[in-house]
């Protein structure tokens, strides 16, 4: 396999996982405490990420930050993305329009997620900085988001886990690194808990109609196991704490 092919006729991609496998995971609850409410740490391969969540504080209505009405909690995402993260050492503008429309994303996928009367008039603040990026930036920050608000004790109605799904010719890629994401065509989907509803879907390529059921698909099967590794932390912080009450 030469050093830039993405798949070989063996099957076996550039960083030598196959079509159907996730890139290592990692996750940390908690990591901040005395900074915020509930914090994270999320490694999907090479990308890190941290994400602190202050609130649910007390906000009064009619602030600037808000056109919600006077009974829904605010919810403020913002993503920083320093020059570190990435190969490129060039300094970001303080309004990257990129970075904004994650963040208009994310906070539509978990306006729906968050359990909202139990936040009236409440504001919930999520920072997530960007420690390393190699790809599945989107995926990361709401998997991060997701350990966060639950280490925050906000109400959520089930996981939101994600994760990206491309398409080399006529095969379907799941958790693309960031060689594959500028090659390839790709969506990236969350999924609530077990089920297969999708509550985030974002597709900025070109993609045959035939082959996004494959896609969306693949992308819920990585998903499930995804929740899977992140309930498995939460359970395990949760199982410390109670057997240091004791």
């Amino acid at each position: 396999m030469s050093r830039f092919e993405l798949y070989s006729p063996e099957g076996i991609r550039i960083d030598g996982r196959r079509w159907n496998e996730l890139r290592q995971f990692h996750c940390q609850t908690n990591t901040h405490p005395n900074a915020s409410d509930g914090s994270s740490y999320v490694r999907q391969g090479n990308s890190e990420v941290i994400c602190l969540v202050k609130g649910p504080m007390d906000t009064t209505y009619g602030s600037s930050s808000t056109k919600q009405l006077p009974d829904s909690p605010v919810l403020s995402i913002s993503i920083n993305h320093p020059a570190f993260a990435t190969m490129e050492r060039k300094k970001r503008p303080r309004n990257d329009k990129r970075l904004t429309e994650l963040s208009i994303i994310l906070k539509r996928c978990f306006l729906k997620t968050i359990v909202l009367h139990n936040f009236a008039r409440s504001l919930i603040e999520v920072t997530v900085t960007v420690l390393s990026f190699d790809g599945g930036l989107l995926a990361t920050c709401c998997n991060a988001i997701t350990l966060a608000l639950i280490d925050a004790g906000i109400s959520l109605y089930d996981y939101v886990s994600a994760v990206t799904v491309g398409l080399y010719d006529q095969t379907a890629l799941l958790d693309l690194n960031s060689l594959e994401e500028i090659d390839l065509s790709f969506i990236t989907i969350g999924v609530v808990g077990d089920s297969d509803k999708l509550n985030l879907i974002l597709c900025e390529d070109r993609l045959p109609l035939d082959k996004l059921e494959r896609l969306i698909s693949l992308g819920i099967e990585g998903c499930h196991r995804l929740k899977g590794l992140m309930n498995d932390t939460v359970r395990q912080v949760g199982a410390d704490l109670l057997s240091k009450k004791q």
